[in-house]
């Protein structure tokens, strides 16, 4: 068994609660959580250009994405392969594949919108064959990030249907960071993924570096073998070869 911890994190292009764009706040947060894997939402020049770059360099990672588009974004100790941006219908989804010891997770980085009429589209993507629905997914999926709602939103039902939520810390709000009642920033799983831990950092300079707080899973990757589906098996064990 593998276990590796992850991290989603919204830095708000670094801009703190002071109103000052200061992204070593958001350094700051990070290697204190100290992650293998970080899921950045709303990396943008706007913020600070070569705000990405920094982040990577400053935390000795590397760095995946273009956060120009949708400002999502991945940092990774592990080699990610398969990046995909995808635009849903206003919300945002940057797809990516870890390779880590041998096993392979799916990663799915969101940014979406909490107006109800976009997000149910949002969720009808993520959903669909194109993401989530797709064939090509046989390994497990983390799904993880920003999903920009404050309750029961459109669309969550369906999340609910199709995706085992993860369990979070009693107190599990996110934003604003000042005081945490939204469950904003969560995360799912599809598939044969062990979740061991979550944890939400609430400390001084989590508070002050954005509106969000960031959230901490560690996960446990199980033998690639067993994420193999097979066909169904015809009756017979054995067939007479011609000849």
């Amino acid at each position: 068994m593998t276990s590796i911890r992850i991290m989603t994190y919204n830095i708000r292009q670094g801009l703190g609660r002071d109103g000052r764009v200061a992204p070593e706040r958001a350094l700051a947060v990070i290697g204190d959580g100290a992650p293998d894997i970080v899921a950045l939402q709303e990396v943008t020049p706007g913020g600070c250009p070569g705000q990405l770059a920094l982040l990577a360099e400053q935390l000795g990672m590397r760095s995946y994405g273009d956060p120009v588009f949708g400002g999502t974004a991945f940092l990774s100790d592990y080699p990610l392969a398969g990046l995909q941006s995808f635009d849903l219908d206003g919300g945002w989804c940057l797809r990516a594949d870890a390779d880590i010891g041998g096993k392979r997770l799916h990663l799915f980085n969101l940014h979406l919108t909490g107006d109800g009429h976009h997000r149910h589209h949002q969720i009808t993507k993520l959903l669909g064959p194109d993401l989530l629905g797709s064939s090509s997914l046989v390994c497990p999926c983390l799904i993880l990030g920003d999903f920009g709602d404050f309750g029961w939103s459109p669309g969550n039902i369906d999340l609910a249907l199709q995706l085992r939520k993860i369990r979070r810390p009693l107190w599990r709000g996110t934003f604003p960071a000042c005081l945490p009642l939204a469950d904003r920033d969560r995360a799912y799983v599809q598939g044969d993924l062990r979740v061991l831990s979550g944890t939400i950092l609430r400390s001084p300079e989590a508070r002050n570096a954005s509106s969000h707080l960031p959230l901490i899973l560690t996960v446990q990757l199980c033998d690639p073998r067993s994420y193999l589906r097979l066909e169904k098996l015809k009756a017979r064990r054995m067939e007479i070869a011609p000849g």
